[in-house]
């Protein structure tokens, strides 16, 4: 598959660089007209924390408000890793993590007024494989990497959009293997699954961009207006909705919370009723 087997380099004009907090950084360039790469890189293995968010975050608002509609692609600088997903430390410890930054971050792609592409140079784990899944499409190296979502190893329970946009966009069997098997998959059991559209690297999702003609869906239409990131917002309406709405999610835990322990607690009346009666036969 060509360029499959390396992570994706710097290529084409750089258009410019943000920093990622003291040792990271996001460079965009330009491999092809109105296609805009953006690699971040942030050793050891690009966490999401907030850093690497805000800079992402302003990378996309940069694209969009100073070059024209094209196509943008992500990836990593780091050979080993896409991403290895948050920092629960982090995410559980900063204010305003999810709602400012994480979920930011996600909305923003997920609802990109361009065509969007993931190309998944290594690792993409958990919070990761969910970024990844705000994209349009995904590209992944046929050599290197697994994608997984591994929460029910780590006791990590997931938070509706984390849910949300895999019910959307897999089939109801691959998402039971990602949540509840944990399962590890290799790129072309991805591909063979439909978690990811394509097998390859940079040079590969260039071809697809031709071939799709993705670079004139983010232009303007027959109306003269433009309405890729529109359309995107009500394909994905219900994970959008969650994600803009992340207030509304301590009431629902609290309620789950408070149905599992009434459920806990007529569930151990009734088997103590039964060990009673068991135990007079």
């Amino acid at each position: 598959m060509g360029s499959g087997s390396s992570p994706a380099k710097v290529a084409g004009q750089v258009l410019f660089e943000l920093p990622i907090a003291e040792s990271g950084r996001v460079v965009c360039t330009s491999p092809k007209d109105k296609v805009y790469l953006v690699t971040f890189t942030s050793p050891p293995d690009n966490r999401l924390v907030t850093p690497f968010c805000q800079a992402l975050l302003l990378a996309l608002d940069i694209i969009e408000t100073r070059y024209p509609p094209g196509v943008l692609i992500t990836t990593s600088g780091i050979e080993k890793f896409y991403s290895n997903g948050l920092d629960l430390d982090h995410a559980s410890f900063t204010p305003g993590f999810f709602p400012d930054s994480l979920y930011a971050l996600w909305r923003r792609v997920l609802t990109y007024p361009m065509p969007t592409i993931a190309l998944l140079n290594g690792h993409a784990f958990a919070g990761a494989l969910m970024l990844a899944m705000m994209h349009d499409y995904r590209m992944m190296n046929p050599h290197k990497g697994y994608i997984c979502l591994n929460e029910v190893e780590l006791g990590v329970p997931l938070r509706p959009p984390m849910t949300s946009i895999f019910r959307q966009k897999v089939s109801a069997q691959c998402y039971r293997k990602l949540v509840l098997e944990a399962t590890r998959f290799k790129a072309l059991e991805a591909f063979k699954e439909g978690i990811v559209d394509w097998l390859g690297g940079l040079d590969e999702a260039l071809t697809y961009i031709d071939e799709l003609k993705l670079v004139q869906k983010a232009g303007k239409g027959m109306t003269g207006k433009a309405v890729y990131g529109d359309l995107k917002r009500e394909m994905w309406r219900e994970t959008v909705g969650y994600l803009e709405n992340f207030g509304a999610e301590d009431g629902r835990d609290f309620m789950a919370e408070g149905r599992k322990r009434k459920d806990r607690e007529v569930s151990e009346k009734k088997v103590k009723q039964w060990e009673i009666v068991k135990a007079k036969l």
